[in-house]
């Protein structure tokens, strides 16, 4: 799969409460809580004078924090978008995945073209709420025929 997102800049919100804007035109919200509270190792991010200490990855492939702590792109941005309600490119390819789809057939199925397929899959291209909406309408009608 992929070319992940980048991040083009990051603001602090809250305590582990960030916005995220990426090279795809999106600026997205990202809530921490559940991450940290899973990873022993990110604890410190608690503290509300470290975690206010972020900064975008030189490159945009994370953000960087103090001491060495660090979180990738690839795995904010479909954080992002699942907090955001939005399919991910790993959501998308888990769908292509489960109905078993090549990218011609997911083309077909969803009326696109298999070059848009494939930038949703990679994460080249973020994936609209109606592409989603698609994908659960196509499983109900399968299921119904």
């Amino acid at each position: 799969m992929n070319k992940v997102p980048l991040i083009t800049a990051v603001k602090v919100t809250g305590v582990l409460h960030l916005v995220i804007t990426w090279n795809t035109r999106e600026t997205l919200d990202c809530d921490l809580t559940a991450t940290v509270s899973r990873h022993a190792a990110l604890a410190t991010f608690a503290d509300p004078a470290v975690f206010s200490q972020v900064v975008v990855e030189e490159w945009g492939h994370g953000l960087d924090w103090p001491g060495g702590l660090d979180m990738g792109a690839d795995r904010l941005y479909q954080l992002c978008r699942e907090q955001a309600g939005l399919f991910s490119p790993a959501a998308f390819d888990e769908w292509i995945k489960k109905n078993q789809l090549s990218l011609s057939t997911a083309a077909e199925a969803l009326g696109m073209t298999r070059r848009m397929i494939a930038h949703y899959r990679s994460g080249s291209r973020p994936i609209p709420k109606t592409v989603q909406l698609a994908c659960i309408g196509w499983e109900a009608l399968k299921k119904a025929a």
